[in-house]
């Protein structure tokens, strides 16, 4: 079977193979958290796809919103993406896993906020009527939470808005400013340097161990999520992983349920990385 290439990614509780050939491409998952577009035709008789999750009786179907290719090629063309590290794809794995994660009226916490993105989309996730929702968020950085705070202005509504809570200080002093008990749902992380930011001012393995341990202790609603995005690229980015993979690797294994996706063949891209609390 010259040119074949699998792959095996531990999502949580079960896992997801994924089968690669020149003019082949079969993907399936089986984990309820992580339910995936599903399709099963050819698009040539040369060159047929095949894309299932047999395990569940229920299909997921995303609105255009959130899923906006259609078409066989299409979504073809979206998982190839994926697989090339394109960062738009990336970004709605990650929040399509966070909705699977995330519910309405939760405690969520976006520990390193950059440029506010992964900020308001969790606004999203969390708004309800009953206004219970809450959204905490952190940078070190004065210049992320103004742009953060800027386009949290410009999107939401007043009501919304006052759903979050932003806080100046390092991501590694969470519990400084999420109330005690509160049952919290998602920690999200993106390690790094900010994008369009100062290069030299960067998250580091010491603290980032720091916050992903106190994020371990406040993440008490049931099924929650600790999700990172580790930037490899530069200085120091490789040693955070490594920080990262060590913490995850020391976690319980009857009590967690810990993946990473990350590219073979491309060293600098960013390796995404969920940690699932059973």
């Amino acid at each position: 079977m010259s040119g074949l290439r699998r792959c095996c990614y531990g999502f949580p509780s079960r896992h997801c193979f994924a089968t690669v050939h020149q003019t082949l491409i079969s993907y399936r998952c089986s984990d309820s958290r992580l339910l995936l577009p599903t399709t099963a035709s050819p698009l040539n008789s040369r060159h047929p796809i095949s894309v299932s999750a047999p395990l569940k009786k229920r299909s997921f179907s995303a609105p255009a919103v959130d899923y906006p290719l259609s078409g066989y090629r299409s979504r073809l063309t979206f998982w190839l993406g994926i697989c090339r590290g394109r960062r738009r794809q990336l970004k709605w794995l990650i929040c399509r896993v966070w909705r699977r994660v995330v519910q309405p009226g939760d405690t969520v916490v976006d520990a390193t906020c950059g440029n506010g993105h992964d900020t308001l989309e969790m606004v999203k996730m969390v708004a309800d009527e009953s206004g219970r929702g809450r959204v905490y968020g952190l940078d070190i950085q004065k210049d992320a939470l103004d742009t953060t705070s800027s386009l949290l202005n410009e999107s939401l509504s007043p009501t919304e808005r006052e759903l979050v809570k932003l806080s100046g200080i390092c991501h590694s002093r969470i519990e400084e400013i999420v109330p005690e008990n509160s049952p919290v749902r998602l920690v999200a992380f993106n390690l790094g340097y900010l994008p369009g930011g100062n290069k030299n001012i960067i998250t580091v393995p010491q603290t980032t161990r720091l916050a992903l341990d106190a994020a371990k202790r406040i993440l008490l609603a049931p099924r929650g999520l600790i999700s990172l995005v580790v930037y490899v690229g530069h200085p120091g980015g490789r040693e955070e992983l490594e920080a990262v993979e060590g913490f995850a690797s020391g976690l319980p294994a009857d009590e967690w349920s810990c993946c990473k996706f990350q590219m073979l063949n491309r060293p600098s891209a960013p390796v995404l990385v969920f940690l699932f609390k059973r």
